[in-house]
């Protein structure tokens, strides 16, 4: 009979996890309570952790989650590859959140905890938990599917405190989904006989009982649950129970939970003279300091280090990788256009911003792809992921404006434009390679020969053809609109680089170019009189200032109050000028007065309203924000110092009527921080409706894909309401516009001016090709044509939009754009769905007649612990170089404190694999990821395990161990042989099939759970006894199971951990030491084994005469 082992305490829930385990699985072992470092009499083997089992004499396996998955029975452990990885996946999460979470909310408010920042940071890590469990089982009565898995008891279990000692019924009702499971969870026969009754909290939150009552309390608690394991059990634990409350003093995480309680119970939490605090032991910083070369091959003849250390792991791989020429898609062929069966892979980056330096946002994107393109790569099939840069038109000219002024004490103007552009190049070619430089750091596999620049000539090239192409077609045209303008920038900007800051009432912000703030978020209401009469019209707007362009009023036709004054006017007061009172049924009746102001040439609704109605359009800005086209003594104001004048002037008046708070959204330029001023302007634009019907069609057709699918109703939102787009952008850093303004010199030709929809703009590839096409148009000689080139460059999007083709040197027809065009997949961040990927699928089919891609798989974007998006002005993006960035002061020091207050013992060392891991793990949390820096470290603890698990490995596999040529079962394999080489072909699947679903926390959770519950906890500590044996065919028999779980196991974690598993890989012995592959990189993915394994099973059964009926039993 198996004997399983338990800590003394009653209320210890990893104990009662394996206790309920037990009765769903209709076990009934021998029950021992085992203090921690207690002797076992006749030690055949070591407990590292409890509860442990003892499957058989010497055997054991240890740890809650080993010991509950093999006393459960196989309906609890899930239904199918799915099922069972999603179970596995909760049981991770209950371990390594929900269980420490809740001990230390417990422990907090039950007064083991003293500081209130602990116990507030633990209550709000538990709730937040408690949300995300919440949310999962709205529509669900059990975590996965249709009754209790582990999953429900792992996680029901791991929950037992907070809601015997945390959770009071006002915090229950909070979350009604998470107690209802719970309380079907707990009354369950299963976990009744086991838990008995549980009653839940009914003090609040906080108010703590004397230590006298928790004594008593937890002492009457304690003896009533014991003598019901005592009944249950036949065991006497009650005198071990006692000699434990005085003796043991256990601190590891879950053995502390013991401890505390015992302490409660005898009253040693009294106050005590305070112990010198031990020195925190940091984690091993090793170094790898033998001399080698870059592109060399790393030595890995040395013994490896006591433990893992990423500085160490992650020394001169890349290097190395790179000088193989591992990541060019020709690796292994004679060129990139022989065919293989295997297929292509082929991906580019989301070009990231010359000027930046990577957060995680770029991490979690660059980790996805990594992983995938090595995954596509170990799979044979011809891979390329493709790098580039883009150019970042308005950040880099902010960027290098700000050195400019900062080192020289000079603008741009004063140097003019072909100047500041060579100081732009400068820059570029002194910093801009510093994101590749950090995207190789992160591991990421990329064939860097092919690395682009969206200011290459080569892509210049397909820009401007482009360009010319969609203008020939009338796709490209200009016209005179309202745009978004920066006043600091003097440049329009897209939708994307305005922030929407909301107000919810009267609000002074700093806008650029104030010395003081500025009031938001209030509504001002005033009076218009009637002409010819002493009535009025009271009007209200957020933005006073603006009447001055004011050149209607509109009602809604149906609103009585004012049926009277239709086809009426209104006098402006400081102009005299007459203005209409228009019916238009876009007017809100319920809003303010139910009458508005119109002023066409500031605002969206109100140019809609103007072209309606065909009224004047009055600009009374300019570019800088000055008031123009108003009379004295307004003239010449800034716009923000106007707002104060026109009110004073309208109090003077007797006009004005009140001043009240008002929600509102401030339109806010992410690049200057000034309030973007809607402004009409001469633009190119876009005709994006043909387009954008071709791109929802390749949706609904099924030609493109895209993942998840609930992104789709935001793409067809946009696709079927899409607006023209305004690519003209008033800077200097960018592709210039082709189009050139004509002057005639001939008497006959009358003289033009740039307008909307001005046929003397002309385009061409050269100044000679728009000559000659004016000369054609006007009928005269080359020779009497002069032109001026438009000072306009394209916004950054339109050279992004053409980078699946253009990369590839379209529109000339070469091997690569033959072969990698269209793509395969195009993987980003959700929130540039609309602003790249759209525009990029509208111009594919334009300009190629193709998609640029088959499947879009969008990820969620990554925020940090406090939900806030990555950036440098709020020092959550891990950036080294914020100090030498061009931020402001006060920004940098509001960032640094931002750091201190996050990791005020600074941020451990995790290394790029740890990361990569984490950010793939956490992408099922929805749109938004976020992630704390110390779940990574989780991770950084992980690879130490793969560290040391492979070295005892290699211990154990001995001197001079040679694997078998092919990883095929002998026949001879032990049980626990079979189990774990079954459990890691069910993990090759279950990432296989993952990978094909882009569910990559499955995938990290089946080799999480491999490597660690069933690798390390379970088959190495099976294998000890076994290894110190004299039966030598069981030796070298698991000895070649063990090497193929651990070959195996390092190629699935290899698109994840690059670096380890390459380091660890490279340390085992090879089969075929004359033909395998280098690298891991290369090495083939092991869904291969579980074909073998398949064929091996289907060969021992035609051997053995075996058919697949059941066998008859009776």
């Amino acid at each position: 009979m198996p004997t399983l082992y338990l800590s003394p305490h009653p209320d210890n829930f990893q104990n009662l996890c394996v206790l309920v385990a037990a009765r769903y699985g209709h076990q009934e072992p021998k029950v021992v309570s085992l203090l921690p470092n207690t002797e076992l009499e006749n030690p055949s083997f070591s407990i590292p952790k409890l509860p442990a089992l003892e499957i058989q004499a010497g055997i054991c396996v240890s740890g809650p989650a080993a010991v509950s998955y093999l006393l459960s029975s196989d309906a609890l452990r899930g239904q199918g590859p799915g099922a069972g990885a999603l179970v596995r996946q909760w049981i991770s999460f209950a371990d390594l959140e929900v269980a420490p979470a809740a001990c230390a909310a417990a422990f907090s408010v039950l007064g083991v905890s003293k500081q209130n920042k602990q116990v507030n940071r633990a209550l709000a890590e538990l709730r937040n938990l408690l949300g995300v469990l919440d949310s999962h089982l709205k529509l669900r009565t059990y975590l996965v599917g249709e009754a209790v898995t582990l999953a429900d008891v792992t996680v029901a279990c791991a929950l037992l405190l907070p809601y015997k000692y945390v959770l009071d019924q006002a915090l229950r009702s909070s979350y009604i989904n998470v107690t209802r499971w719970f309380l079907t969870c707990i009354n369950q026969p299963e976990f009744q006989a086991v838990l008995g009754p549980v009653k839940l909290c009914e003090q609040a939150l906080g108010a703590v009982p004397s230590k006298q009552n928790l004594r008593g309390k937890f002492v009457t608690a304690t003896k009533t649950k014991f003598l019901e394991y005592n009944n249950y059990f036949q065991i006497n634990t009650m005198q071990l129970y006692r000699k434990y409350h005085f003796q043991s003093r256990n601190r590891s995480i879950f053995n502390f939970f013991t401890w505390c309680y015992s302490c409660t119970i005898c009253g040693s939490l009294q106050k005590k003279p305070k112990a010198e605090k031990k020195e925190k032991k940091d984690l091993g910083i090793i170094t790898y300091d033998i001399s080698t070369k870059p592109g060399e091959k790393k030595d890995v003849a040395s013994p490896m280090p006591d433990s893992y250390s990423p500085q160490y792991v992650e020394a001169a791989w890349y290097p190395w990788w790179e000088s193989q020429g591992f990541f060019k898609p020709e690796y292994g062929r004679r060129c990139v256009a022989e065919p293989n069966p295997r297929g292509i892979f082929m991906m580019c980056i989301p070009p990231p911003n010359v000027t930046g330096s990577l957060h995680l946002g770029h991490a979690l994107t660059n980790a996805i792809q990594d992983s995938l393109t090595r995954w596509h790569r170990m799979k044979g099939e011809t891979t390329l992921w493709n790098p580039g840069c883009d150019h970042a038109g308005i950040a880099t000219q902010v960027v290098v404006e700000k050195k400019l002024w900062k080192e020289q004490g000079k603008t741009r103007h004063d140097l003019g434009r072909e100047l500041f552009i060579k100081e732009v190049w400068k820059w570029k070619n002194e910093k801009g390679d510093r994101i590749y430089h950090q995207l190789k750091k992160l591991g990421s596999s990329m064939d860097w020969d092919r690395a682009c620049f969206t200011m290459d000539p080569k892509l210049s090239r397909a820009v401007e053809e482009a360009f010319i192409r969609l203008h020939e077609e009338g796709v490209i045209y200009r016209s005179k609109r309202l745009v978004n303008w920066s006043c600091t920038l003097n440049s329009a900007i897209s939708d994307i680089e305005v922030d929407k800051k909301e107000l919810t009432g009267r609000t002074l912000l700093p806008v650029p170019g104030y010395k003081e703030k500025v009031e938001f978020g209030v509504l001002v209401s005033f009076a218009y009189k009637i002409e010819g009469s002493d009535a009025e019209v009271v009007v209200a707007t957020t933005r006073i200032e603006t009447m001055l362009g004011d050149t209607a009023v509109a009602v809604h036709p149906q609103d009585p109050r004012y049926k009277h004054l239709h086809g009426r006017s209104v006098v402006h007061p400081f102009t005299k000028r007459l203005l209409p009172i228009l019916c238009d049924d876009f007017v809100d009746m319920e809003f303010g007065t139910g009458a508005v102001k119109i002023t066409p040439a500031h605002d969206q609704n109100d140019y809609e309203v103007g072209l309606r109605h065909g009224l004047n359009f009055i600009t009374i800005f300019d570019e800088d924000g000055y008031l123009i086209n108003v009379s004295p003594p307004f003239l010449g104001m800034k716009r923000f110092d106007a707002r104060r004048a026109v009110l004073q002037a309208l109090k003077e008046k007797g006009l004005f009527k009140e001043v009240k708070d008002n929600p509102m959204v401030v339109p806010v330029c992410s690049r200057s921080k000034d309030v973007v001023e809607p402004l009409l302007k001469p633009q190119w634009y876009v005709r994006c409706d043909t387009m954008a019907r071709g791109a929802a069609e390749a949706v609904r057709r099924g030609d493109l894909r895209i993942v998840p699918d609930f992104h789709l109703k935001t793409w067809f939102n946009w696709m079927d309401n899409i607006r023209d787009w305004c690519i003209s952008r008033q800077l200097w850093w960018g592709h210039r516009i082709p189009a050139y303004f004509v002057t005639v010199n001939d008497p006959s030709v009358p003289p033009g001016e740039v307008g909307p929809e001005d046929h003397w703009e002309l385009v061409g590839r050269s100044e000679q090709e728009a000559k000659e096409k004016a000369a054609k148009v006007f009928k005269v000689t080359a020779d009497k044509i002069s032109l001026r080139q438009d000072e306009d460059v394209l916004d950054t999007w339109f050279s992004s939009g053409l980078f699946p083709f253009s990369i590839f040197g379209w529109p000339n027809p070469n091997e690569d754009l033959h072969v990698f065009y269209p793509g395969t997949l195009l993987e980003t961040g959700h929130d540039i769905l609309f602003f790249w990927v759209a525009r990029m699928v509208m111009l594919g089919l334009k300009l190629t007649g193709k998609l640029p891609f088959r499947e879009v798989y969008l990820h969620a974007v990554v925020r940090d612990a406090h939900g806030r998006k990555m950036s440098k002005s709020l020092g959550n993006g891990l950036h080294a170089q914020l100090l030498d960035s061009n931020l402001d002061p006060a920004e940098i020091e509001r960032a640094k404190q931002g750091q201190k207050s996050d990791y005020p013992n600074g941020i451990p060392e995790c290394g790029t694999d740890a990361l990569r891991f984490a950010l793939c793990a956490y992408t099922s949390q929805g749109r938004d990821i976020n992630l704390d820096v110390n779940r990574i470290l989780g991770y950084r603890h992980f690879c130490n395990k793969l560290w040391n698990a492979t070295k005892f490995a290699i211990r154990g596999l001995g001197e001079g161990f040679q694997p078998q040529t092919r990883p095929e079962p002998s026949g001879s394999e032990s049980l626990i042989d079979r189990w774990i080489l079954s459990r890691l072909s069910h993990a090759v699947e279950l990432c296989d099939t993952g990978f094909q679903a882009y569910d990559f926390p499955g995938i990290t959770t089946a080799i999480y759970n491999f490597w660690l519950y069933e690798l390390c906890d379970v088959y190495l500590e099976c294998l000890k006894p076994v290894f110190a044996g004299q039966d030598e065919a069981a030796i070298r028999t698991s000895r070649n199971a063990l090497y193929t779980c651990l070959d195996a196991g390092l190629r699935l974690l290899s698109p994840f951990m690059p670096f380890v598993t390459e380091e660890l890989f490279q340390r085992l012995p090879r089969r075929c030491p004359s033909s395998d592959p280098p690298s891991i990189c290369v090495t083939s993915y092991p869904i291969d084994f579980v074909l073998n394994i398949i064929k091996a099973v289907r060969s021992l059964r035609a051997d053995y005469n075996l058919t697949k009926t059941k066998a008859d039993c009776e």
